[in-house]
């Protein structure tokens, strides 16, 4: 059994990535050893599997038919391996996680600090971005997104929140300009406003009867992190539009004071992802079960 698996792994590795030479990179070996190992699978089973030339190759009919085969035994070998480990009583291992800057320094991290604590055998490395980062090319074990999740055929996801946009400014500015109430009070507001990549944030609310209004506001200040964003609003600088979560934090220490609680009428989901997999490991499912659980209590919305 152990000389039939000789080679398929290094086999499927030079299809996938296209040529001899990316699939010795991705290994780690040289391209010569690639061709051997390739010349010593196709000797052992008596049937050519590449056309090779110079530059490129390509699959014989045989080739194909046993690529095929060779996918599904390496994956199966894999899920067993996920379902072993699954089994295991406690998580261990290294677990990649990428979340964005401000949500994760706020509520992912806690959480993963917790689970630190819990598993001593567990090495959580977190990255903070964000950047939609692909989670196969860039070996990330779990992502936080928020918004609309666009990759549906390669990750599987599970919905932990919702993020609503609300209004607050520092009591001082409020004391001056006083407390806007009605859709068309903003007007004689001065906004703070997210810009990013020379795209600049709408303020939307509803009204009592429930109608749609995009707010007018003097826009003197644009930031791209919504940290400054904060720190702008609570030096008295005008109205700011954040996340319920991260105004919510300033309001309980008096920092801000909400004008309007939820007043963005396209709330945005928040997701935690993984590649799909027929077993998830035990360190992967435990964050999961763990994001899923802690962050809607952390009145995120």
């Amino acid at each position: 059994m152990t000389n039939k698996l000789d080679g398929v792994a290094v086999f499927v590795q030079v299809i996938e990535a296209g040529s001899f030479t990316l699939a010795a990179e991705r290994m780690h070996l040289t391209r010569s050893a690639i061709g051997k190992v390739i010349s010593r699978l196709e000797a052992r089973l008596g049937v050519r599997l590449l056309h090779r030339t110079t530059r490129s190759h390509t699959l014989t009919e045989a080739g194909r038919v046993y690529y095929e085969r060779c996918v599904r035994a390496l994956a199966e070998l894999d899920a067993g391996a996920a379902e072993v480990e699954s089994g295991l009583n406690e998580p261990r291992g290294r677990l990649r996680v990428s979340v964005p800057i401000a949500f994760g320094h706020q509520c992912v991290a806690p959480v993963l600090f917790g689970l630190a604590r819990q598993y001593p055998k567990l090495q959580i490395d977190i990255s903070f971005s964000d950047r939609s980062v692909d989670l196969i090319e860039e070996n990330i074990d779990l992502a936080v997104r928020i918004g609309e999740l666009r990759d549906n055929t390669t990750l599987d996801a599970r919905r932990i929140g919702t993020q609503y946009m609300s209004i607050g400014a520092s009591p001082a500015y409020l004391a001056e300009h006083g407390m806007p109430i009605e859709p068309d009070d903003f007007a004689a507001h001065t906004g703070i406003s997210y810009s990013r990549s020379g795209s600049m944030s709408r303020w939307h609310m509803l009204d009592d009867d429930g109608t749609e209004h995009e707010l007018q506001i003097t826009r003197q200040l644009s930031l791209d992190d919504v940290q400054a964003i904060a720190d702008a609003g609570i030096a008295g600088l005008g109205l700011v539009y954040l996340p319920c979560w991260f105004l919510e934090k300033h309001a309980s220490a008096g920092r801000l004071v909400v004008v309007r609680s939820r007043c963005g009428v396209r709330p945005q989901a928040i997701h935690v992802v993984w590649p799909k997999s027929p077993y998830l490991p035990s360190k992967t499912r435990c964050a999961i079960d763990a994001l899923s659980t802690e962050i809607p209590m952390l009145r995120i919305g």
